[in-house]
């Protein structure tokens, strides 16, 4: 089951910010917490004690509260790997190795006596989940979760993320990934012009971003990854359909009543014998033949636009597309909308036999 995560750095941000940010997000269907050990460096003592009271109060929200660390916090900490009472003792659903070890150190704290969870870095070259595998460790407290990236230019291409992603899919092991809220005004660190996990999604609106990494079907969990996501775009992720892509259009004005039912409130299918030109969703004119449908707004065809064939198709009257490529229009089409053009590079990932919704963006 897909879910949402929110994330907090209480050394850099209040108490009582972050529980009504905590509280806020749960309202919203938020069920997991990420935050950051690395960044203790001074009076740790105080700082761990104001972890442990954020932590206990997600926990006791119901949500699961996942940290960042790595090999230097603990020895920073005095922990070593085949102990994580500490983790325990804060209250934590697990730990996530920023920097990792040698593998072997990974399969033995999945073993840990409390059920906590290893969550692995998934931005890093993949041959390091192989060798924590070859190391035989409990699959049921091995999950994934890629970086964000505060500097611009730095995010990870999307045929790495993919790769990567793919390689912890191969396992059958939980993933998550970044998005970043354009409210949000701090992270872990100084420099913050986004936290994104892609780099292509720094500047999209957060439900893009999330409808994207949802739809690769290799991201289990989205997690906002700077401070604080306005109660807008909590409330528009909560609210979004994780299972099924439904893009965002502009229909044109005055559009009739069926064509209109068309776009809004089938269900579409992709064809499986795809078109470079041109998505199919072909049901409908299953569903209307025979009805008259006439010629509207004719024009040349752009990428993004949603088209259906006029009765002066014969067989195709009633089939929706929407275009891939600039075409020229034969005469016999009707340009109904457009998919909004921060969504538009959605449909090149759309897949053969994928089903998809449309719904208006006003």
């Amino acid at each position: 089951m897909p879910r949402l995560g929110v994330s907090i750095y209480p050394n850099n941000s209040s108490l009582e910010e972050d529980r009504k940010y905590l509280s806020l997000a749960t309202k919203y269907g938020f069920s997991r917490i990420f935050t950051n050990l690395i960044s203790i460096d001074e009076d740790k003592d105080r700082i761990l004690r104001e972890f442990k009271e954020i932590i206990n109060y997600g926990k006791d929200l119901g949500m699961e509260v996942i940290a960042d660390v790595s090999p230097s916090v603990f020895k920073s900490l005095d922990i070593h790997y085949s102990d994580l009472k500490f983790f325990k003792d804060m209250n934590l659903t697990g730990i996530r190795l920023d920097l990792g070890f040698s593998g072997n150190e990974e399969s033995i704290m999945s073993f840990n006596p409390y059920g906590l969870k290893i969550e692995i870095n998934m931005s890093n070259n993949t041959k390091y989940l192989k060798n924590i595998m070859a190391y035989m460790p409990n699959k049921n407290n091995i999950i994934g979760c890629h970086n964000f990236y505060p500097h611009r230019y730095t995010g990870l291409s999307r045929k790495h993320f993919m790769e990567t992603s793919e390689s912890f899919k191969k396992y059958g092991l939980r993933t998550a990934a970044f998005v970043s809220s354009t409210n949000a005004t701090f992270g872990p660190w100084l420099v913050n012009e986004g936290l994104p996990t892609l780099e292509e999604h720094r500047e999209l609106p957060i439900e893009t971003q999330a409808k994207d990494l949802f739809n690769t079907g290799l991201i289990d969990d989205v997690i906002i990854a700077n401070c604080y996501a306005s109660e807008e775009e909590l409330k528009t992720l909560g609210k979004m359909n994780k299972d099924l892509l439904t893009l965002k259009v502009e229909l044109i004005d005055s559009l009739p009543k069926l064509e209109k039912k068309i776009v809004l409130e089938e269900l579409h299918i992709n064809r499986g014998d795809i078109s470079e030109y041109v998505i199919r969703s072909t049901q409908s004119r299953v569903k209307y033949k025979g009805y008259d449908f006439k010629l509207i707004n004719p024009k040349d065809i752009e990428k993004g636009d949603i088209i259906i064939d006029s009765s002066l198709y014969e067989h195709y009257a009633g089939e929706l597309q929407i275009a891939l490529k600039p075409m020229k229009n034969s005469g016999k089409t009707s340009v109904v909308g457009k998919v909004v053009d921060e969504e538009v590079f959605l449909l090149d990932h759309i897949k053969p036999w994928q089903k998809f919704k449309l719904e208006s963006f006003i």
